[in-house]
């Protein structure tokens, strides 16, 4: 049942889990202002005890701080996770520079060879940073292949400078490529529990059903909507955080932008051939 529950929350989109969460929330307000008012008719019949005002604020104190606590623990998460990625980017685009000016120090065609499949891997990895789900396997399944052909011709490269200093440095960087391509699946593939993001959903609909069994008149409805309101978009951004690649918030690729362009601008002596041009 959980799983289910956690592929038709995938199925959603960000702005439409938020929109559930806040009507859930609504409903649990709702709840609980009828509880009160029913709790509210006992209590003034005869005999009937009732619930001091410092009472029920010591209750409320201790449920927004403890959600508070853990809703910020998983943004803390979220966010690392999201500068772990972003820093990933950057390294990436260095690795491919690193490849791709150590390629050009081989004689043709290994030169060529090496230098447009590390551009069209280049290309390709910018296509994946914004791709939608229906065409991310086709673009991951290229990825892989491009990687394949990259070690290949690197392969057959290196017997032509197997007795030179620079043969280490040129398996070096291209295994860096590599070891990145693995660093960045992994690090989009990590993520902060589901159930844990559904105990947070849960925990807001409850908070919301104590708010409105506490808070009474206008002016304490409005407020209460208001931090229901707040305590949602908090989820929300936690959950968008938490989808790299269908989220609003996404790493820049602006460090893989700017090495794809400077290819542009090298001479044509050290290009990659037309696809550089």
């Amino acid at each position: 049942m959980i799983s289910s529950l956690l592929n038709w929350m995938s199925q959603l989109s960000v702005v439409g889990l938020g929109g559930l969460l806040f009507a859930f929330a609504l409903a649990g307000a709702f709840s609980g202002q009828l509880l009160w008012r029913r709790s509210y008719r006992e209590s003034v019949s005869p005999g009937a005890g009732g619930t001091s005002d410092t009472q029920e604020g010591y209750v409320v104190s201790a449920v927004l701080g403890l959600l508070a606590l853990m809703l910020g623990f998983t943004l803390a998460l979220a966010v690392d996770r999201f500068d772990t990625r972003r820093a990933l980017v950057l390294e990436e685009a260095n690795a491919i520079g690193t490849a791709y000016l150590r390629a050009q120090l081989l004689a043709e065609p290994h030169r060529a060879r090496l230098s447009n499949l590390l551009v069209e891997y280049t290309d390709n990895r910018l296509a994946l940073a914004s791709a939608s789900s229906r065409d991310m396997p086709t673009l991951l399944a290229r990825n892989d292949r491009l990687l394949t052909d990259v070690w290949t011709a690197t392969s057959a490269a290196f017997p032509t400078v197997e007795q030179l200093d620079f043969s280490t440095s040129l398996l070096e960087a291209m295994n860096q490529v590599i070891n990145l391509d693995i660093a960045r699946k992994a690090s989009r593939l990590a993520h902060v529990p589901a159930l844990i993001l559904i105990f947070l959903a849960v925990y807001i609909v409850a908070t919301a059903g104590v708010l409105g069994y506490v808070l009474k008149g206008l002016r304490g409805q409005l407020a209460g909507a208001f931090l229901i309101t707040l305590l949602t978009l908090v989820l929300v951004v936690i959950i968008d955080l938490e989808r790299p690649t269908a989220g609003g918030i996404q790493e820049s690729q602006v460090p893989m932008q700017l090495f794809r362009a400077s290819l542009k601008k090298l001479p044509a002596e050290i290009s990659a051939g037309d696809q550089v041009r």
